[in-house]
């Protein structure tokens, strides 16, 4: 694990995030989990934020990570945005992860990224902070 540290940069504009979203490439409910994990099997889809999220189940160091960050981070599937969130995945693509400040929903990680993350949780704790400013991720 890191150590505790500010989180800076400048690819952000100066509002804090009240919270973050995350949008999987990949349609919620049994159908939707289904026709993923078979594209997935296949080698037909790819979602990294799935990969960071989810074994078989939740990764618990996921949601121990959350806890870190103490603010809200929300997960949804395509099929189910609010139309803010759509809009903001129309443009960005997904998977995708949002800040959510002041000025609206700001991309953060994108496919590409998530990718290169090869579904580790400790390495998207480190991308996420290294690209917002002013969140506090601290190790047990």
């Amino acid at each position: 694990m890191w150590n505790v540290r500010q989180c800076e940069t400048h690819r952000m504009t100066d509002s804090a995030p009240t919270g973050f979203i995350g949008v999987y490439h990949a349609d919620g409910g049994p159908i939707g989990e289904l026709r993923y994990l078979v594209g997935h099997m296949l080698g037909t889809t790819r979602c990294g934020l799935c990969d960071v999220t989810h074994s078989w189940r939740r990764k618990p160091e996921w949601d121990a990570m959350v806890a870190r960050l103490g603010i809200p981070f929300d997960l949804v599937h395509l099929n189910e945005m609010d139309a803010e969130t759509a809009e903001a995945v129309r443009l960005s693509g997904s998977p995708v992860v949002f800040a959510r400040t002041e000025a609206g929903l700001q991309p953060v990680l994108r496919a590409d990224e998530l990718d290169r993350l090869d579904g580790s949780v400790a390495a998207f704790e480190r991308e996420l902070c290294d690209k917002v400013p002013r969140i506090r991720s601290q190790s047990d």
